[in-house]
């Protein structure tokens, strides 16, 4: 019975008057039980203060896990959203460093791993805490001596709980890096699914999988093992200290120093002092688990972003104070190349003069795509730089910058919604006359309309049910809605057969008039229109020029032509009509 009503008011912080009454009830309880004489008032009011205690207790837990799960649920919101923004905010660069299943799981797995991990670690640490404290209290009250001795497994307990953490640290680090590995194949196996059933690569790529699956069990094993060693320690030490208050109380007995209630007492108030202590040492692998997941996330917060040092060579505004000026485009000696590789482009230099169309051309490997990296901040160039209107666009805000920009790019991205949706992504709030007009001259109407449910159908997985071709036709009808001052076409009609690339091209003479262009192109007839044609072999400009004068040189442009137009006569104008 006062076991039960020192673990009450321990935990709920009673009065200093509570040894001696803890005490003196249990001894008149045992006088009464001796002799007969039990005072059941006394003994009555003793059993309704204790119900009353845990039925505060049980309120007050209650109202601490309410807490505890909002607390945490809005830490986790924030944290979310900073990984959010963060993400839009780095490098192309640091996508194509790592896995995408991997930063997939950094911004889901462990987000949920510490979410889960505070839940229980926040209860279970504040509670353990006050039961610490009220605990060690008491128990300094009750006997200095007897308090001392139970003190004296503290240092013991956190030398094994700091060996047996840094042991098993590194282990948490690795099984959560494993789960990144394994959602990086899990990503692979799915955005690559019939291609693996294409090539009957199914047992291949269960291997795989079943190796990393293997390498994570065995990660996870060891850092549970590592980490589990603390609890029955902290246990073992925990009864070393209960005989040891126990020998010495019963010694102050015999001395008189003590009563047998107020050492029945201290042993009670001891045994709640070591509990919370093994409870800390037994949460040691979700403190640990979620330090390496934290760790992961953190790393993803604090990688470097666009733009980067490129900001202290602004003219001391905020960034987001300068405006994008317009002007002509400049590419000044610009070289860049991928960390560990050969640079992708060398010593890039041409001018555009706003209202012209410039098409890049080149084998696959030459470096057009990285040209228009470059120009949209994707990337960063090594040295030399890139002008609008002079003014260098690393002191610019890319998000700034890219709203001067309407994009095309070779791999159409559609989200999951209806194509009406992803048409309008290119202007939000656009009217629905506009929307029908540039669906009507990017020649999606056409295919939209012969849908069940037309502009409303819900594309998945990328844009599914439709082909590649069709999404690279919506992909053109958001640029064409968007209206930029500046166009980026990066083999825009790749995906097309030969009648729709001439109806697209048809369209883009439209959409390309007046407005500043680059055109990017394998088939040569699509750029024939060109003001400006860059003809690119191993990251440099090998020749630049007008399609006339090319063909005329007879020189590398020529060979591109030839390749392509084997059977046709080299002639400048013999070509199907271009952009």
């Amino acid at each position: 019975m006062a076991g039960a009503v020192a673990a009450t008011c321990a935990f709920a912080g009673f009065n200093v008057a509570a040894p001696k009454f803890l005490g003196d009830a249990t001894d008149a309880v045992v006088d009464g039980l001796m002799s007969g004489r039990l005072d059941q008032v006394r003994l009555a009011g003793l059993l309704a203060l204790v119900a009353g205690m845990y039925i505060f207790a049980s309120l007050f837990n209650w109202i601490q896990g309410a807490l505890t799960a909002r607390s945490v649920q809005g830490l986790m919101y924030g944290l979310r959203e900073s990984v959010a923004a963060k993400l839009h905010r780095l490098p192309a660069g640091y996508f194509t460093d790592r896995s995408r299943g991997d930063v997939l799981s950094r911004a889901t797995n462990d987000i949920d791993n510490i979410a889960q991990a505070l839940n229980q670690l926040l209860t279970q640490l504040i509670s353990s805490c006050l039961l610490l404290v009220g605990s060690l209290a008491m128990m300094l009250w009750i006997s200095p001596l007897l308090a001392v001795i139970a003190l004296a497994t503290i240092p013991l307990s956190t030398l094994v709980t700091v060996l047996v953490a840094r042991r098993s640290q590194a282990q948490f680090d690795r099984q959560w890096n494993e789960t990144g590995v394994l959602n990086a194949h899990v990503e692979e196996f799915i955005s690559g699914h019939e291609v693996i059933k294409a090539f009957g690569y199914q047992d291949r790529a269960a291997e795989v999988f079943g190796r990393s699956n293997d390498q994570l069990a065995r990660s996870a094993t060891r850092a549970q093992y590592s980490a589990g060693m603390v609890q029955p320690l902290m246990v073992l030490i925990s009864n070393l200290n209960y005989i040891a208050v126990a020998v010495v109380g019963a010694l102050q007995v015999i001395a008189g120093a003590m009563t047998i209630g107020g050492i029945q007492a201290f042993i009670q108030f001891s045994r709640l002092f070591t509990q919370p202590v093994g409870q800390i040492g037994g949460l040691l692998n979700l403190i640990q688990s979620c330090v390496a997941s934290a760790a992961r996330v953190f790393d993803l917060l604090d990688a470097g972003e666009v733009p980067g040092p490129a900001q202290r060579r602004d003219s001391g505004r905020p960034p987001n104070a300068r405006k994008v000026p317009d002007g002509r485009i400049a590419f000044e000696n610009v070289t860049f190349g991928y960390p560990d590789a050969a640079p992708a482009v060398r010593n890039l230099a041409f001018t555009v003069e706003p209202g012209q169309t410039v098409a890049i051309v080149g084998h696959t490997g030459a470096g057009k795509t990285t040209v228009v990296n470059l120009l949209l901040r994707f990337s960063e160039p090594g040295s030399g730089r890139v002008t609008i209107g002079g003014v260098d666009i690393a002191t610019l805000p890319p998000d700034r910058l890219r709203e001067r920009f309407g994009v095309v790019l070779q791999d159409a991205w559609l989200f999951a919604g209806s194509i009406h949706e992803n048409i309008a992504y290119g202007r939000p709030g656009a009217a629905p006359a506009d929307i029908q007009a540039a669906a009507d001259a990017a020649h999606v109407d056409r295919f939209v309309r012969s849908l069940p449910e037309g502009y409303d159908t819900i594309l998945e997985n990328g844009g599914e049910p439709l082909s590649t071709g069709q999404r690279q036709l919506i992909t053109i009808a958001r640029a064409q809605l968007a209206g930029r001052e500046i166009l980026v076409l990066d083999e825009a009609t790749s995906s097309v057969d030969s009648r729709t690339e001439l109806l697209i091209r048809q369209a883009m003479k439209r959409l390309l008039h007046g407005r500043t262009s680059f055109v990017i192109a394998h088939r040569l007839s699509t750029v024939r229109n060109a003001d400006l044609i860059l003809v690119m072999d191993h990251g440099r400009i090998v020749e630049q020029g007008t399609h006339e004068d090319l063909l005329a040189a007879n020189s590398y442009y020529t060979g591109l032509y030839r390749a392509q137009f084997a059977s046709r006569e080299i002639r400048p104008g013999v070509l199907e009509p271009g952009l």
